[in-house]
């Protein structure tokens, strides 16, 4: 509370306090990352699509008819932050015609009008997000447009630039408060403002403690935040050395560290792993931001602090979700609804894993949808999207908007490896509130990488009656599944045609319908294990089988 109160008085007295309002910014500053050029045909069309959600964003008409997207009911939190955030501009600067740069404007002289005064466009993370898209694309969408229009979107951006450094650090638990100084830092730059600079520069050390585990993994526990909170530990990198300042050493470290934890969340296909809110970015995009990273370092097995785990032996690849869900606190919510906790993306999907063979996803878990509507949302967040353990139906955390409610406070995980074989055992009290239960699972892979071998146990408190329960394996779209006569074991042939075959003991196996949203939505399939009548725990097996070719077509 009190903090909060000198952070009011702080952003009162900017208020007063003048800035230079320049007519375009004193230095360049370059977008680095490149855009989707069919998400900006879409917004030729007329909808922003991101994190797989599409809403209309639509400028004025010249008969007056007003635009469509800025308003308060346009979309969820986070998609109208996306488009406060002019996380578009770069789309339509990748597809690079004329007609887009004129949209560019239509839509930001729009925003200027109609869509400035909405509390999302206040939120820290947005106006942050929202200055480094303007500097960042100033050569495509202002630097040859009207004097009135650069004025106008220079004004807006020293005003931001102002309550932001006011502000800092940020609310924000989440990478949110690393996007808001990263924009206070880049408008400090474009702005020659060097007061804004040197206060930048002394809150930086401790938000990259308070934004990185000393295992370089990212606070949310999220691949895709991995990924872009490394994208702006790189422009922040560059913004200073720029200006020819001298970068903390905090910078270095948390640079070289997230750089090789990144590493570890990928599969050999280049993509991510589909954990807490994480849909499958493109390999290229993943190569680009490790190469401007420029770190060097080994691809760690373990990320103890953040909670990952990595099995690879021979071909195959395990990455399992062994860790406690990022903090949060429920009904920690910013201006325009945007949430501040660290669980903000975080899934019920504790102790889930991924596994792939080379270039093949074979179990995987059903990805995210981030912006859509509650429902959607929370579907794939929940514990059954998950390739684990689900308890009676129920997930292993309470999902509630912006965050969590209940969920495992103690998640413990040993690692032990002899001769190139490695073992896993894990559990999470996530179930004990509800069930007085206890969730254990052991993975062990062979030193050929050709047998994973697995039991999920659930441990019960003294009288506690067992319930029910499923072990999930989601398969890639690409996996085909074929369920043998005595309900034991299921036959798997992957996209590269490679066999293998899913056996258990104790339960009854069964192949569902599941949906893959790593990317487009798509149909795909599960093997559920129903465990037995009074069975506290299942045995498996995934060991690679010959396969005869299929039959052509």
């Amino acid at each position: 509370m009190i903090e909060g109160f000198f952070r009011n008085a702080r952003r009162n007295l900017a208020r007063l306090r003048p800035v230079r309002v320049l007519e375009a910014p004193s230095r360049p500053f370059r977008d680095l990352w490149p855009g989707d050029a069919a998400r900006g045909a879409r917004l030729m069309r007329g909808e922003f699509e991101w994190a797989g959600t599409a809403r209309p964003l639509l400028p004025s008409e010249d008969d007056g008819t007003p635009g469509t997207g800025w308003e308060d009911q346009a979309g969820t939190p986070l998609w109208r932050a996306a488009a406060h955030g002019f996380l578009w501009l770069r789309d339509l600067r990748t597809l690079g015609t004329d007609a887009a740069r004129i949209r560019a404007r239509l839509l930001a002289a729009d925003w200027l009008a109609a869509g400035a005064s909405e509390p999302v466009a206040s939120a820290p993370e947005v106006m942050g997000a929202r200055i480094s898209s303007w500097l960042g694309n100033w050569d495509f969408f202002a630097a040859t447009a009207e004097d009135a229009f650069r004025h106008a979107i220079m004004q807006r951006l020293a005003q931001d630039a102002r309550a932001l450094v006011s502000a800092l650090p940020a609310e924000a638990q989440h990478r949110g408060a690393l996007v808001a100084l990263k924009g206070a830092l880049a408008a400090a730059v474009a702005l020659d403002e060097e007061s804004f600079l040197q206060r930048c520069v002394r809150f930086l050390p401790a938000e990259l403690e308070r934004q990185f585990h000393p295992d370089g993994g990212h606070v949310e526990r999220s691949p895709a935040q991995q990924l872009e909170a490394l994208k702006d530990l790189i422009e922040i990198r560059n913004l200073l050395h720029g200006v020819e300042v001298e970068a903390p050493p905090h910078l270095t470290v948390a640079l070289d560290r997230a750089a090789p934890a990144l590493r570890s969340l990928r599969h050999g296909d280049g993509g991510l792993a589909l954990f807490n809110g994480t849909r499958e970015e493109s390999s290229s995009m993943v190569d680009l931001v490790l190469t401007q990273g420029q770190a060097r370092s080994r691809t760690p097995l373990s990320l103890p602090e953040t909670g990952f785990q990595r099995l690879q032996a021979g071909r195959t690849l395990v990455i399992v979700d062994c860790g406690a869900p990022p903090g949060g606190r429920a009904g920690n919510i910013g201006p325009g609804g945007v949430p501040r906790g660290a669980d903000r993306l975080a899934h019920a999907g504790t102790l889930a894993f991924e596994m792939s063979v080379g270039r093949d996803r074979m179990i995987i878990n059903c990805g995210a949808a981030p912006a859509a509507e509650s429902g959607w949302c929370d579907a794939l967040r929940a514990t059954a999207a998950h390739s684990t353990l689900v308890l009676s139906d129920t997930n292993s955390a309470e999902l509630r908007d912006g965050g969590l409610g209940r969920r495992p406070e103690v998640v413990e995980a040993d690692r032990q490896e002899a001769s190139g074989a490695q073992w896993l055992e894990m559990s999470h009290d996530g179930y004990a509130k509800a069930f007085g239960a206890i969730h254990r699972r052991r993975l062990y892979l062979s030193e050929s990488g050709d047998d994973l071998r697995g039991e999920d146990a659930v441990e019960l408190a003294e009288g506690k009656p067992l319930p029910g329960f499923a072990v999930r394996f989601h398969l890639h779209p690409g996996v085909t599944a074929n369920a043998q006569q005595d309900e034991t074991a299921v036959l798997l042939r992957l996209a590269s045609g490679m066999g293998w075959r899913l056996r258990a003991k104790g339960a009854r196996v069964a192949i569902e319908e599941s949906v893959h949203l790593g990317g487009d939505a798509r149909r795909s399939q599960q093997i559920a294990l129903y465990a037995d009548e009074n069975a506290a725990s299942v045995q498996w097996a995934i060991s690679r089988v010959s396969l005869p070719p299929p039959p052509e077509a």
